[in-house]
């Protein structure tokens, strides 16, 4: 009788991811970045053939993909080794050498937009305005640019033109849960929700007609909600339920129709509403988490998405339900073997109600050990999306307890405001009393705890460590933040204008920042620990991770540091992921 080893933790990691898609205009060809290779590349398929073939071989992120309105050519966005300096290239559509349309290797160039003859690009860049970003339009006929608009008071990004090129709409991002829309027409800005002094956000804003802008904001309210203005009336009107928690919508022009997705807690919904008739319909959809939608000419829709226990894919929606396109899944894994979560919801220190995803190792498999995993942003959640790291710990024994911890996104404005100003007391109390809850129900032992996390939770994991290391048999922190002092000193320059509301002042702050810096605990800090740091890292910079493993090794304490001198705020090359996560397999197995 033939028997076969345990899935090693390479077949975890050679699950495949897609970065992006876009499509050509006739439809006939889907574009996509995966690392397919290991390396992230941009591959197509000729539909309805559905087998890939590269585009690109310069192994590197891909931070968008925009087809030209006439099928010419792709736009794509690339930066070298995870520094995120995302510059725009031209690529043929059956691939070649990328052709630089806006390159400046010391600046940043985000979200392009083509205008509707494929004849200039809109977008928005660090170069010239590092701190608040300017908007172009560069025609690539004439080789000119025009500045559109000048950041002054906050970050400021182009995010929508109407098609006759006559208006445009930026976003001024004050904080994220501060941002601000602005139509630009005719030499005039008219703020598109009304004069308020409550802080709101407004997440999308797309023209329908030429007198029409939809927007999806919590103005006034808690949720995201769809909302109209008018350009000739300027009137504001509210559309949808706020209940309905919209964060993104996608217009389809055939069908007179917005696509609006859902992201309340742990799941995505996709809704669609009528503009002609004022009917609102919910989407089944295959997948628990979108990504990214398509709408074609035509009025097709394409979808990218993830699920728990399945990574990302490509689907399409047809009469009979959403046909994959794609079929990326975890290799020599059985679908049984891998975990979907169940959700939690426990009171914390304060009475509030805090929901949580638990990924339970099988009895068969089970080691009795739990990881608490405080998730980064913080500004954002753990939800029911593809982690090749979770399905691998809970696979060799590990069990899994993610909170959604105060300052959450996808919890309304109000929760996730509450992390602001306070990075270090509420949400960490969060944590504790989702420990004491799940060790009460019998989902952890309280001598059976592990702590690691990534950036905002890389801080989180150090901070725990310091101020509740009895909690914790050892800890993980990957790029974490250990010095709010210099962190907030060297985050990138347009991050700064929303330091002082986001963390703090290092003046006006500066006690209630030295009690909620890791560093201030090193006395503490007695477990052994795990440190990973990516050098081209533009976020937690390299200098974060190097203060906190010098002065442990000072003290004499247990500390491995893995540096990746290829990678920046995350894990781009597959082989960087599989050293990563080996390591922390043996580091954890270790320490059992």
């Amino acid at each position: 009788m033939l028997t076969f080893k345990k899935p090693e933790v390479e077949q975890f990691f050679k699950v495949f991811n897609i970065e992006d898609f876009t499509l050509s205009p006739d439809e006939k060809q889907l574009v996509y970045s995966t690392n397919l290779t290991g390396h992230y590349n941009v591959w197509a398929m000729d539909l309805p053939n559905q087998y890939p073939y590269p585009l690109t071989f310069n192994d590197q992120s891909c931070h968008g993909l925009k087809y030209e309105p006439n099928g010419k050519y792709i736009l794509a966005s690339f930066d070298q080794d995870g520094n995120e300096l995302a510059q725009l290239y031209a690529l043929p559509s059956r691939g070649g050498e990328l052709q630089d349309v806006r390159v400046d290797n010391d600046h940043r160039h985000m979200n392009p937009s083509f205008s509707k003859d494929g004849q200039r690009i809109y977008y928005t860049s660090t170069k010239g305005n590092q701190t608040y970003l300017n908007c172009y339009c560069y025609d690539l006929e004439t080789k000119e640019e025009k500045l559109l608009v000048d950041g002054t008071d906050a970050s400021t990004y182009l995010i929508a033109v109407s098609e006759d090129e006559e208006s445009f709409i930026t976003l001024r991002h004050y904080a994220n849960t501060h941002t601000q829309a602005f139509l630009h027409q005719g030499g005039t800005t008219t703020k598109l929700t009304p004069e308020t002094d409550s802080q709101h956000t407004v997440d999308s804003a797309i023209f329908t007609e030429s007198n029409s802008i939809y927007l999806v904001t919590d103005y006034e309210d808690d949720n995201g909600y769809l909302a109209h203005f008018d350009l000739e009336t300027k009137k504001f009107t509210k559309v949808s339920d706020s209940e309905m928690h919209f964060n993104n919508m996608y217009l389809d022009k055939t069908g007179n129709k917005l696509y609006l997705v859902s992201a309340k807690g742990v799941e995505d919904k996709l809704f669609t509403y009528c503009l002609e008739k004022k009917v609102w319909n919910e989407v089944d959809i295959p997948v628990s988490i979108i990504e990214k939608v398509v709408i074609s000419k035509s009025g097709s829709v394409y979808l990218l998405g993830k699920t728990a226990s399945k990574p990302a894919n490509i689907f399409k929606k047809e009469t009979e339900g959403w046909i994959p396109l794609t079929n990326n899944r975890v290799p020599a894994v059985a679908d049984e073997d891998l975990c979907e979560p169940e959700i939690l919801s426990y009171p914390s220190f304060d009475g509030l109600e805090i929901e949580a995803l638990f990924f339970k190792a099988k009895e068969e498999v089970s080691n009795g050990h739990v990881i608490l995993w405080p998730h980064g942003g913080p500004q954002a959640s753990e939800r029911k999306f593809f982690r090749s790291y979770f399905q691998f710990l809970v696979n060799r024994g590990f069990s899994i307890f993610a909170p959604n911890f105060r300052g959450s996104s996808n919890y309304g404005l109000t929760y996730m405001k509450m992390v602001e100003g306070d990075w270090g007391h509420g949400p960490r109390l969060d944590n504790i009393h989702g420990l004491e809850w799940i060790i009460e129900k019998g989902y952890a032992e309280r001598e059976k705890i592990f702590l690691m996390g990534g950036s905002y939770g890389g801080y989180m994991a150090l901070l725990l460590h310091g101020r509740h290391p009895e909690y914790f048999k050892a800890v993980i922190d990957i790029f974490g933040v250990s010095n709010l002092f210099s962190f907030i000193d060297s985050v990138p320059e347009h991050w700064k204008p929303i330091m002082k509301q986001w963390v703090g002042d290092p003046v006006e702050d500066k006690e209630r920042l030295t009690i909620d810096s890791p560093i201030t605990y090193l006395d503490t800090m007695t477990k052994p620990m795990l440190i990973i740091q990516g050098a081209n890292d533009p976020r937690v910079v390299k200098k974060e991770s190097d203060q906190i493993v010098d002065a442990l090794k000072e003290k004499g304490r247990e500390v491995e540091y893995l540096v990746l001198d290829d990678e920046g705020h995350g894990f781009s090359k597959k082989e960087n992921e599989i050293k990563v996560f080996r390591s922390i397999l043996n580091f954890l197995e270790k320490h059992l």
